[in-house]
């Protein structure tokens, strides 16, 4: 968390800052398709501000100027890319690149100082290793927060109205801190205070770098500031407690800290938003809920939740790839340009941002057809599943701690479905808001009755 949130910080300040300013007229873009700059010192930055978000401002461009456009961070030239198939040409040249490193880097964690190959390798299988061995012997964990939401929610009346951000917010953050860094946080108050300062760090970071607004207030700037001082300071205590024990739960900050990594690197999980995303479209759609409902009872009968059984539930992956590019879970990621690169006819310039605009790739209807219909069927089709997977949210090159965001959610799916309809609140439009993840604007409402 904390060098994500670094990585994030750096990588947003590199956006915003004068970096190596160069007059735009001087390289008009380097014959990229796209906009000049609306002001000489922000480059574009106004209107990516006057559209609302970078993602809202990407669709916009796309729409005008096609696959490949181009625009100004202050002096920096950006291009971005909009179509799996210019996607494809940017990610995979050489095919030895990490796809989760080309596609989710930016967004779930950093990986400082390059490294090289056999570096890069070895801290893959040590993520790798280190996520199997959290789910393995963290199961049971995983099962009984679960099913203490399950009794929360049969609790309640059929009228009530569940504030499903909220309680997703709650189960995601018991369910990270405790697989991710221990029986620290079976503390309630412990849980809370991690989650006030991973809240104030993460709304600055999704937005306070981008629109330059944190620099102009001192009293944010603090805030954010002190937050991330008090995260550091917890994972140097639990990375302290743990070095050199034996204890009888293995978490993730295990394999870490048994790597000898000097960088602390802490996972953040999409968990939040892919729970919450994943039971609103399920409220929206009786069907598809009676299809994955069918399906848990198929696999899990009268009997127990298992890792080996969560593996056959082929339509519950479904309903999960589809939350994933149907809310564009993730709508932005970038790399910066090595070397100088060609996409299609043009030249992209070495030291170029670029950025691949998942959230207007995921709703392509050359790709997707229907694209804003939630519609888990769609990956039925081994073609579609093949482009999703190229784009790093499934398949082989499926990254391990979203390995980890599908696992826990697919339990959680399990055992709600199991016993719960969800319902949708009538008249309740979400509002979305894009910045590093989206998510929803306001509280989203549901309601669940019993299914026995």
């Amino acid at each position: 968390m904390l060098d994500f949130a670094i990585f994030a910080v750096t990588f947003l300040l590199a956006l915003v800052g004068a970096v190596l300013y160069l007059y735009p007229a001087s390289r008009q873009a380097a014959g990229i398709p796209g906009i000049t700059p609306t002001e000489e010192k922000d480059g574009n930055l106004p209107d990516i501000v006057n559209s609302g978000s970078l993602h809202e401002f990407l669709v916009n461009l796309h729409e005008r100027y096609g696959p490949v456009v181009s625009f100004w961070f202050g002096g920096r030239l950006v291009v971005s890319l909009g179509t799996v198939d210019v996607l494809k040409q940017h990610i995979n040249p050489s095919k030895t690149l990490d796809p989760f490193e080309t596609i989710l880097k930016s967004l779930l964690r950093y990986q400082s100082g390059g490294g090289s190959v056999s570096e890069n390798h070895m801290r893959k299988n040590l993520y790798e290793n280190g996520v199997t061995n959290s789910l393995k012997s963290n199961f049971a964990l995983l099962l009984k927060l679960s099913e203490e939401l399950l009794d929360k929610w049969l609790s309640y009346p059929e009228s009530q109205h569940v504030p499903l951000s909220q309680h997703m917010l709650g189960f995601a953050m018991k369910s990270v801190t405790q697989m991710v860094m221990g029986s620290t946080f079976e503390d309630d108050q412990e849980v809370v205070r991690f989650q006030k300062n991973h809240g104030t760090v993460w709304s600055e970071i999704g937005k306070g770098f981008l629109d330059g607004s944190l620099d102009k207030n001192t009293t944010r700037k603090k805030q954010y500031e002190d937050a991330l001082m008090q995260l550091e300071s917890i994972l140097k205590n639990i990375i302290k407690e743990r070095k050199g024990k034996n204890f009888s739960q293995h978490v993730f900050i295990d394999s870490l800290v048994q790597g000898n990594l000097n960088d602390q690197q802490v996972i953040f999980f999409l968990l939040y938003t892919l729970c919450t995303w994943a039971i609103c479209f399920l409220t929206t759609s009786e069907e598809v809920q009676k299809k994955l409902y069918e399906e848990i009872e198929q696999v899990f009968g009268n009997g127990p939740i298992t890792p080996e059984k969560i593996e056959q539930l082929r339509y519950c992956r479904h309903v999960l790839c589809e939350t994933v590019r149907t809310a564009k879970l993730t709508p932005v990621s970038a790399r910066l340009q090595d070397i100088e690169g060609k996409i299609d006819q043009f030249i992209i310039p070495r030291e170029t941002l670029v950025l691949y605009a998942l959230g207007v790739v995921l709703q392509d209807p050359n790709t997707w057809p229907s694209p804003h219909r939630f519609d888990p069927d769609r990956f039925d089709d081994e073609l579609v599943m093949k482009t999703f997977s190229s784009l790093g949210f499934s398949g082989t090159q499926e990254c391990p701690e979203l390995r980890f965001a599908y696992m826990v959610t697919t339990v959680l799916l399990s055992v709600l479905v199991k016993r719960l309809h969800l319902l949708s609140v009538e008249g309740q439009v979400i509002e979305t808001k894009y910045e590093l993840v989206t998510s929803s604007r306001e509280e989203a409402w549901i309601t669940v009755s019993k299914r026995y």
